[in-house]
């Protein structure tokens, strides 16, 4: 048995190939899974939950055909979809994080983030996200039309997309600080996040002890999963993964 955590695999209708590899991970050994979670960025983009832009809900259904036969689900919003909210906890059966999350991981007590919260050199961006992250700026933008709301949002994502790109990417990445600090505030001596894209296990001194930070990878090129079991914490691609499936099955 293992816990499994994917993060930043951006769906969307150009990247089929994708689709096919999250549902072959989620029929195959997701299905021995004690838990899946996703760190976010799931979609490429996600408008509200009555965003049925393909291939969403074929997304929804692959993860409600997941946690119907039984498995467990656990989800936590990126930066592209923090818009995801209890309809789709619904149609899914996921259970929704808040970001930061503490779990008990095989007696090692772990934090979750999407990650960019600890880019906090980017101080343009954190302003943006309390923005959008506001329940008030949620509220008032939901009540937008769907095909208006639609447009405002690939245009918000478009200018950030942009200004990302300008930024050097000492500017953009994760401060090592800002992580010292918040698994400091949160007890923890190992972290997994994701939203860098820059798959890595960090080792680092903390506390007076060794502490881990499990960067997720995206689902572009190495298509990321962290496998953690009592025996040991490894991060696999998921061809890799599958591989490893079918010799066993």
């Amino acid at each position: 048995m293992a816990t499994l955590f994917i993060s930043d695999l951006h769906l969307c209708s150009a990247r089929p190939d994708k689709l096919q590899l999250l549902q072959e991970f989620l029929q195959g050994p997701a299905q021995a899974a004690e838990a899946v979670y996703i760190l976010g960025d799931l979609f490429e983009a996600w408008a509200g939950d009555d965003d049925t832009t393909p291939p969403h809900e074929s997304i929804i259904r692959m993860l409600s055909d997941y946690t119907a036969a039984g498995g467990c689900l656990f989800f936590m919003r990126g930066n592209r979809d923090f818009l995801i909210g209890k309809q789709f906890t619904r149609e899914t059966g996921a259970r929704l994080l808040d970001d930061p999350a503490v779990i008990s991981l095989y007696g090692k007590k772990t934090l979750l983030m999407h990650g960019d919260k600890l880019c906090s050199r980017d101080i343009s961006y954190q302003i943006y996200r309390k923005m959008v992250n506001n329940p008030i700026s949620i509220a008032l933008f939901m009540r937008i039309p769907f095909s208006l709301r639609r447009r405002i949002w690939h245009g918000f994502r478009e200018l950030t997309v942009n200004s990302t790109q300008r930024k050097s990417p000492y500017i953009v990445d994760v401060h090592q600080p800002t992580v010292e600090r918040v698994m400091k505030k949160h007890g923890v001596q190992d972290l997994i996040h994701g939203h860098t894209h820059k798959q890595a296990i960090h080792t680092f001194v903390l506390n007076g002890g060794a502490a881990k930070r499990y960067v997720l990878g995206d689902w572009y090129d190495k298509d990321c999963v962290l496998v953690a079991s009592e025996m040991s914490w490894r991060m696999l691609s998921i061809e890799d993964y599958l591989g490893e499936y079918r010799a066993k099955t």
